[in-house]
């Protein structure tokens, strides 16, 4: 493996009176494909440029194999950064730009024109070495500037937003070539990104930060299907989300089950935890919508552990593979509920069920979760 173990310890980082980070600790295994997610003004490029060494912390540590690297320059580092912006000379072909950190280095000509003959032909632009900049489209300029980070064969590449100024579908594109680089070259890629779907797609893991600090760290897995908090759990994908009281927990198979009070369904639900949770606990109740079945009869179940609604579609969302539907219950609560449904066959008349539609929503007890509110 080529990367490098990026060790975070207790960093915090002030700008006067704001906290951009505060007591931040991450350890970015060698090799690992490690996403910063977060929203805006959350401290991960913060994070990322004191990594770089673009900015310092006011406490705390950061190593690259147990190496303090605090004091080291950005370029005695063994790590190169890909901005948003691109950063390429317009002045320069494709050829030159990539080469252009060799010929800083004083590197000769043969290897050089080795070297950016090999990562041209990583990031698919053969076609494209003598163009200029403005010849190329947004994504291919990324690309160059990819290649020209790469071409120093650093041991961390740090990404910081490179794909937020592209369009959506070739941000996608571009995405999935990005993750077959890393896969080729081994080293530690460390990605900022305020896009869910991207962190989702590519990182072996993810750190989710908001005001400073990391609330989860995990696999996209992990992250989805159990976030630790609230803000995690809708910050990552949709969900419907509720406060609630835990009444009961009782050992279940290999994990708990719970009855809690959802004052915003008028009523009680049982949902699964693998953590037992104290009685009286106030929590959140969180479920997908994707989880959510929907249906015009009632939903059979032989088990207590099927929490069923009624309700009316306020708004069902027709968009190609699947239906979205804001159903509002018929418990005089005034809740709306989301529910996501596949289309898996084809669909001839559209969809069965429709607006103003008397409905069921149901979902069992492990399709549920419990959170904390952090900020409650």
């Amino acid at each position: 493996m080529k990367g490098v173990e990026v060790t975070v310890e207790r960093v915090t980082r002030s700008y006067g009176d704001f906290k951009a980070l505060d007591d931040v600790s991450v350890q970015i295994h060698k090799g690992e494909f490690f996403s910063l997610l977060g929203p805006s003004g959350c401290g991960k490029t913060t994070l990322l440029r004191i990594i770089a060494g673009f900015d310092y912390p006011d406490t705390g540590n950061v190593a690259f194999d147990n190496r303090d690297i605090l004091p080291l320059a950005p370029d005695k580092r063994q790590s190169n950064t890909v901005f948003q912006t691109y950063a390429l000379f317009p002045h320069l072909t494709v050829y030159e730009n990539i080469a252009f950190p060799l010929r800083l280095k004083h590197v000769e000509k043969k290897v050089i024109d080795q070297k950016v003959k090999e990562y041209v032909k990583l990031v698919q632009l053969e076609e494209h070495l003598y163009k200029k900049p403005s010849m190329l489209s947004g994504g291919q300029k990324q690309r160059v500037a990819i290649a020209r980070a790469l071409i120093n064969e650093p041991r961390v590449l740090l990404l910081d937003e490179p794909l937020s100024a592209l369009d959506a579908k070739l941000r996608q594109n571009l995405l999935v070539e990005l993750d077959q680089i890393h896969d080729k070259v081994g080293i530690t890629f460390i990605y900022v990104t305020h896009d869910q779907s991207e962190a989702l797609s590519v990182s072996d893991r993810i750190a989710v930060m908001n005001k400073g600090k990391v609330l989860q760290i995990g696999t996209p897995y992990e992250i989805y299907e159990a976030p630790a908090t609230r803000f995690v759990a809708q910050f990552i994908g949709e969900t419907n989300i509720f406060p609630c009281k835990v009444l009961s927990c009782e050992p279940y198979e290999s994990e708990y089950l719970m009855r809690v009070e959802v004052p915003a369904l008028k009523g009680e639900i049982t949902v699964t935890d693998y953590e037992p949770q104290q009685i009286g606990s106030l929590m959140d109740f969180t479920v997908r919508p994707e989880k959510v079945r929907i249906s015009s009869n009632v939903p059979r179940s032989t088990t207590k552990e099927l929490n069923t609604f009624k309700g009316i579609v306020e708004e069902p969302v027709y968009s190609g593979f699947q239906s979205k539907f804001y159903v509002k219950l018929e418990n005089e609560s005034s809740t709306q509920v989301k529910v996501f449904k596949q289309h898996t066959a084809f669909l001839e008349d559209g969809p069965d069920i429709e607006w103003k539609d008397t409905v069921y929503v149901s979902w069992t007890a492990t399709d549920g979760y419990l959170v904390k509110d952090t900020e409650r």
